[in-house]
């Protein structure tokens, strides 16, 4: 059985340039309703808030000024459209596996070859529904070493991914392969640094594939975010945020300088979404998500 997660608010049958001035107009009225400043267009992940009851966040994240909701089910994207919110990130699907493993999770990706005609099953159907709701990008993974070198992995993601590409292509979809720490949250991850990621994008060539750059998760891994964003933000269409360590607020109680990096996203001409994927510590959760989308309005 395939599950396919998608989300987004529907613009079928719009034209690209009436898609584009709809959600200027929405984004532009969202801020001067909000107060905010407009640099940054504010997204949430959904699985961060799950013990908020969904009608309640997506009710809140409209009056923060919140226009996207990440990696939302289908079952939910009704409820979405309810408050004009769209979503910047599709979910990804599953399907089983041999060993009836969630192929298409995030240790079960492209890097495995025994996958790939699996993952093209899977990825199709999502990728055609999420055209017709005028979606624009779906996440994908790597899947775990498991044992495997790197030039390996980058050889086999390139072939599996090409499979998908072109129908992504065709529908004027980015595949956007997330990158994860693999010290704390995913052992053995494979896309879990930045140069590893960049590199497979080099090799595939295409202007429909990047990587999220997940700011918690290369702080971890990497660090020196701020200069890795000036220098290869082409490769980066989408972002996440969440406190270092613990995954938790992004205020002063962590040590990221989350102003100064949503300056540098920013000032890269950067249009697409930051999407705050933190788990609130304290009771008050839409507090403290209120808290961050302040702290990134820069």
């Amino acid at each position: 059985m395939i599950n396919s997660s998608l989300s987004r608010r529907g613009f079928a049958g719009l034209s690209m340039a009436a898609v584009a001035a709809s959600l200027n107009h929405r984004q532009t009225a969202a801020d001067e309703k909000s107060g905010l400043k407009g640099r940054i267009n504010h997204s949430v992940c959904k699985w961060c808030y799950d013990k908020v009851p969904f009608d309640q966040l997506c009710a809140a994240s409209k009056q923060m000024g919140i226009t996207s909701i990440d990696l939302v089910d289908p079952p939910d994207f009704a409820e979405m459209k309810k408050y004009g919110l769209t979503t910047a990130m599709v979910s990804f699907p599953t399907i089983a596996g041999p060993g009836q493993e969630k192929v298409g999770s995030i240790p079960h990706g492209f890097n495995n070859p025994a996958y790939h005609d699996l993952l093209v099953k899977a990825y199709e159907p999502l990728l055609i529904a999420s055209a017709k709701e005028g979606l624009k990008k779906v996440i994908c993974f790597s899947g775990n070493r498991n044992g495997m070198d790197e030039e390996t992995g980058l050889k086999h993601c390139v072939a599996g991914l090409k499979k998908v590409l072109s129908l992504a292509e065709k529908h004027g979809i980015t595949l956007v392969m997330e990158l994860l720490n693999s010290r704390v949250d995913h052992p053995d991850y494979m896309c879990d640094k930045s140069a590893w990621g960049i590199e497979l994008c080099k090799r595939l060539g295409s202007s429909n594939f990047g990587l999220l750059f997940d700011i918690y998760h290369m702080q971890i891994m990497e660090g020196d975010i701020i200069a890795t964003i000036k220098k290869n933000h082409q490769y980066f269409p989408h972002y996440h945020t969440g406190g270092v360590p613990g995954r938790n607020e992004i205020d002063e109680t962590q040590e990221l300088n989350y102003p100064a990096i949503m300056r540098a996203i920013a000032d890269t001409g950067y249009k697409g979404w930051v999407a705050q994927e933190f788990i609130p510590a304290r009771p008050d959760k839409l507090a403290s998500l209120k808290q961050a989308v302040g702290i990134c309005d820069v």
